[in-house]
């Protein structure tokens, strides 16, 4: 894929979540935590659903609060670990021509995850990993809180204004509404509260993207964006 470059230096920035926007990860998550779970004597579905609104250690203390939460943290990190070398995985359709046309200078990732599981899950999607990651150890304060957004603009000079986040969840959503970021969302059938343009699948999002960028793939009608 070709993409024309309307600007030589970014001054406009596009800051990804990972699981849900690029990478369809649903399936595993929920195989991840249903196997911690029952490894734990715990009801898998309670669990899931509880995970799906908290980050580890807030779930940890809502289902087991009796157990120590370090053991419980390091027994998750061995399941998705092991999820990362032998699961399945896939990107949504328009991530890979969309992530080949951005500059790596103008975007980055921003995820609740660790770094290199986000890289062995590109590895085995074929996307690929820009400069800048912002993950879990990256910051003192999860989505959604707006550090990380703010994070990853600070690493790349930009200017909150000028960031465009591309999320799917509610908490990343009002991260990035309260970095002061223009925010779209994707790949849900309904808008979640708050985004300032949807789309139902990122395919239909990557024109969007692009000219927010200043660029624009080859062939593409900027009338359409």
């Amino acid at each position: 894929m070709t993409s024309h470059y309307t600007r030589p230096h970014p001054t406009k920035y596009v800051l990804f979540d990972v699981d849900g926007t690029l990478i369809d990860a649903v399936a595993n998550q929920r195989r991840v935590w249903e196997t911690w779970a029952l490894r734990h004597g715990l009801d898998p579905v309670e669990v899931y659903q509880v995970a799906l609104r908290t980050r580890p250690v807030e779930t940890f203390a809502q289902v087991a609060p009796e157990q120590d939460p370090h053991d419980c943290l390091a027994a998750l990190h061995e399941l998705e670990d092991d999820d990362v070398r032998t699961g399945t995985y896939s990107a949504f359709d328009g991530a890979a021509d969309l992530l080949n046309s951005l500059p790596p200078t103008a975007w980055a990732l921003v995820t609740s995850n660790y770094e290199h599981r986000v890289r062995g899950r590109f590895a085995r999607t074929g996307l690929p990993v820009p400069p800048l990651v912002v993950d879990a150890a990256a910051v003192t304060e999860g989505k959604p809180s707006p550090v990380p957004y703010l994070r990853a603009a600070e690493l790349l000079g930009a200017r909150p204004e000028d960031c465009l986040v591309i999320e799917d969840a509610p908490s990343g959503v009002q991260a990035g509404l309260r970095a002061g970021m223009t925010v779209w969302g994707v790949n849900t059938p309904t808008a979640v509260t708050g985004v300032h343009r949807h789309f139902a699948d990122l395919r239909a999002a990557v024109p969007g993207i692009l000219a927010f960028a200043g660029l624009e793939l080859e062939g593409a009608d900027p009338e359409a964006v």
